[in-house]
């Protein structure tokens, strides 16, 4: 099939009110026509997501901010032109039209444009906006291959485009203009500083009038194995302990993999390391171990989101998040 029917077959999915694998440049999402409540609640149920965890309603520009938000602060128009298409969430004040399917009956609305060719077209060609959040049961890794998509979800959904592996990696950075003080709820891989040289000074974390954000549970992003996250000695130790015991342990470290450890090595880089780490985990839970160990990461702020990440992995996979 061709790039072209592929693209039609998507636009005819989404007009039916069905959910289809979307290529971006963060992690794949499972879209669906974000005016159209049922859609949206066919979402829901696939991915077996809480109803009260709000959408990332997708749009094709900043252009589409007035159709879809209210009382937008001059702020979000600054970072939309400056920073969209890329990897930036603005929560804002929702149009009344927004179903509450997708906002998950708050007040706000979470917008962003994707910067992948694919999905840029298909939005353009809709017309419209699409509710995604990662295609993935929900807490699991997310997916950055279409076949991660397919092995989530099968015959579930069908309709998967496929625009090769995610150029970052993991989620966006989702940014809250709804309240008084711009605030970062989830951090990405577009950084505070980005933003504050755009705007001025943005406060980190949820904070307690917070709107619920996608992502930001303190359990997220998990394997089916449990995971440990670690510095790189105490994993050493953590895995000939385990050995001698007769558990088999497979670790994700930076660089280069220790003698006697097995496992997978991503790069000391922190774009490279989040453009491989979902597949990295992926990869690592299919091997059948009892136990899965991570390097924790360097402590510098380039570093942040992907601790995020870890963080949550950890403790969706039952065990502490971090040990020392």
């Amino acid at each position: 099939m061709n790039a072209r029917t592929e693209l039609d077959e998507a636009l005819a999915a989404l007009r039916r009110g069905e959910a289809i694998g979307l290529p971006t440049e963060t992690v794949y999402g499972l879209a669906a026509d974000a005016s159209n409540a049922a859609a949206v609640r066919r979402i829901f149920a696939l991915k077996g997501r809480p109803a009260d965890h709000p959408l990332i309603v997708h749009v094709a520009g900043a252009e589409a901010l007035d159709d879809w938000a209210r009382d937008i602060p001059p702020a979000a128009r600054t970072l939309a032109a400056a920073c969209w298409p890329g990897p930036l969430t603005l929560i804002l004040r929702k149009q009344p039209r927004v179903p509450d399917e997708v906002t998950g009956g708050q007040p706000t609305v979470g917008l962003r444009c994707p910067d992948h060719p694919l999905a840029l077209e298909l939005l353009r060609a809709f017309g419209g906006g699409l509710a995604a959040p990662s295609a993935n049961r929900f807490g699991h890794v997310s997916p950055t291959r279409a076949a991660h998509v397919r092995a989530e979800f099968g015959e579930a959904v069908p309709v998967v485009l496929d625009g090769g592996d995610c150029a970052v990696g993991i989620e966006s950075t989702i940014l809250d203009l709804s309240g008084a003080t711009p605030r970062i709820l989830r951090p990405g891989m577009l950084p505070r500083e980005r933003i504050e040289a755009l705007v001025g000074p943005v406060e980190m974390g949820v904070a307690g009038d917070s709107p619920r954000a996608s992502g930001t549970l303190d359990a997220h992003y998990a394997p089916r194995t449990p995971l440990l996250l670690l510095p790189r000695a105490a994993l050493v130790a953590e895995v000939a302990e385990q050995q001698a015991l007769g558990k088999r342990v497979q670790a994700l470290v930076l660089g280069q993999l220790p003698e006697g450890v097995d496992g997978l090595a991503l790069p000391a880089s922190p774009a490279g390391y989040a453009h491989d780490l979902y597949a990295a985990l992926r990869t690592l839970d299919r091997r059948g171990a009892n136990l899965l160990v991570a390097e924790r990461p360097p402590e510098s702020g380039d570093w942040v989101a992907i601790h995020d990440r870890l963080r949550r992995s950890a403790a969706g996979a039952g065990l502490d998040a971090e040990a020392t």
